[in-house]
């Protein structure tokens, strides 16, 4: 199998998702992240649309990317007027970027109903602005927009397109499935039937050199990552894609899946191994620059994706991992999680307790017990499976080797609601540290940011860890049983990440503050603890 070219477009089609924006400055620091990774490309916006996109080309001026070439997008010139005149176009070529993507149309459909243009003129337009370009000593790549869809509606206008392109000198042909509806039985038939005849067209120029293709694929059907697979199959020798597949709509083909089973389920080694390990904290850094949650169950990266619950699997990984994995995790940064919940055996305890240290034998609880112990607290109301901050405190309180670093005496929160006003929230917390205590308030946005604010300043007073890289990202409450109405149990999961790690914890009360500091008090004797042992 030829190489593979990899060619990121989060910075500009990912950044067209919902919820999703980046500065310049945050664009420039996933592009280097990117650039570490070993990707080809990296398209870096267009920078004749939005003053955000062209600032970022000003800035990447100054860096020099050691594997990446940039690539600034853009369309192809303006009905009725020369490429030299075009605005859109002489924008790409100021941006410095030694490659340049321009898309074009395809579908029929688009030209004469969208554009209102003559399907004439639109292959020119294709032909003179590839031609411009690479007058101006560019690498240009064209994205033939809605191939597959106007391709399936007019093969014959399809193909002219792309021969437009290629007479105009373009070094690779990129097949956009743009609307996300195709299978990937359609990309490979139609990928086949096209280098028949565009090779064909070809060899009777001596003058041009082989067609390179490429697939750019989105994820309405769910078939991104398999379409571009597929495409590669049949030949294509570039794939387009975002990180963690964010995009308009459902989305891009997701890098991070594309990128391992390139290299390990298809011998087609993109990247170093080395950088393919680099792929879990690639994926959570740019959703934390997106501030996306990251996606448990996402593939290869996910937090979810080496995860194992029933006893069964856990006993069978322990004597062989493959035979329940389909890879090793480590080879792309991800690692093998045991979840304990009240479906786990004595092996899901046993797996957790090596994994985190704790010492089972002599310390008055066996596997069974801490099982059955679980399954209690389980009915109660916990979920441990969610919550391994939570899990791992537990089994160091059954062992008796839990040694808290702080201790509550008491807090109160004050909730006040004036008129025409939003509600404020104040919390006086008193904890013990050793033989010391403390005394802080502090307010927040509601009675959770209270809490929290108030024991960092506390805890402030004793420790000189930086609680300042400690933070709260997802908060979630659920009614455990419903039927009590508002005397309902409740329970409540706290994430809290900071610079190198992830953690959950849990509290469950019919009280929902008391729940929440459950919650966030384990939330922050595990910071102390990890923190304790990094010293």
């Amino acid at each position: 199998m030829k190489p593979i070219l990899l060619y990121d477009t989060t910075l500009r089609d990912g950044a067209q998702g919902e919820n999703i924006s980046f500065s310049a400055e945050e664009m420039i620091k996933i592009a280097q992240k990117l650039d570490d990774i070993g990707i080809h490309y990296i398209e870096g916006g267009w920078p004749g649309s939005n003053p955000r996109d062209e600032r970022f080309f000003e800035l990447a001026k100054n860096i020099k990317f050691q594997n990446a070439r940039l690539a600034a997008f853009g369309a192809t010139r303006k009905i009725g007027i020369k490429p030299d005149d075009d605005h859109n176009l002489n924008a790409l070529l100021e941006s410095g970027a030694p490659a340049v993507t321009i898309f074009g149309k395809t579908w029929d459909l688009h030209v004469e109903q969208v554009m209102r243009n003559t399907l004439k003129e639109n292959l020119e337009m294709i032909r003179d602005s590839v031609e411009y370009l690479k007058r101006n000593d560019r690498e240009v790549i064209y994205d033939a927009e809605h191939f597959f869809d106007g391709y399936k509606k007019n093969p014959d206008y399809a193909l002219q397109t792309l021969m437009a392109a290629v007479e105009g000198g373009a070094d690779t042909i990129v097949l956009c499935d743009t609307n996300g509806g195709s299978l990937p039985f359609e990309i490979e038939s139609i990928i086949n039937d096209i280098r028949k005849s565009i090779v064909e067209k070809q060899t009777a120029k001596t003058d041009t050199l082989p067609l390179k293709i490429g697939i750019h694929t989105h994820n309405d059907c769910g078939m991104a990552v398999a379409n571009s697979i597929a495409a590669i199959r049949a030949g294509a020798v570039m794939v387009q894609g975002t990180i963690n597949g964010y995009g308009e709509r459902c989305g891009n083909a997701d890098l991070t899946s594309i990128i391992p089973i390139l290299c390990i389920k298809m011998d087609c080694p993109c990247i170093s191994s080395k950088n393919l390990a680099k792929l879990k904290k690639l994926s959570r850094f740019v959703s934390e620059t997106a501030n996306m949650i990251p996606l448990n169950a996402r593939p290869f990266v996910g937090k979810s994706a080496f995860a194992h619950k029933g006893g069964i699997h856990v006993s069978a990984i322990m004597k062989v991992p493959g035979a329940y994995e389909h890879m090793d995790p480590e080879y792309v940064g991800n690692k093998r999680r045991v979840l304990i919940s009240d479906l786990s055996g004595k092996s899901n305890v046993e797996y957790k307790a090596r994994e985190l240290g704790i010492e089972l034998k002599g310390k008055g609880f066996d596997s069974r017990k801490i099982v059955s112990e679980v399954k209690r607290l389980e009915e109660q109301g916990y979920q441990f499976e969610a919550a391994e901050g939570s899990f791992k405190i537990l089994m160091e309180k059954f062992t008796k080797q839990f040694k808290p670093l702080f201790e509550l005496k008491s807090f109160r929160v004050h909730i006040e609601k004036e008129k025409d006003h939003p509600c404020s929230s104040h919390a006086t917390i008193k904890i013990s540290v050793g033989d010391k205590e403390e005394i802080t308030a502090a307010e927040g946005h509601g009675p959770v940011g209270a809490l929290d604010n108030a024991l960092r300043k506390a805890l402030e007073k004793f420790y000189v860890t930086d609680l300042d890289s400690m933070r709260l990202v997802d908060f979630k409450v659920r009614v455990i049983d419903g039927a009590k109405g508002t005397a309902a149990k409740v329970r409540v999961l706290i994430e809290s990440r900071d610079e190198d790690d992830i953690w959950s914890t849990i509290g469950a009360s019919e009280d929902i503050i008391e729940a929440s500091w459950q919650a966030l008090a384990d939330s922050f004797q595990y910071k102390l603890a990890k923190e304790r042992r990094k010293s």
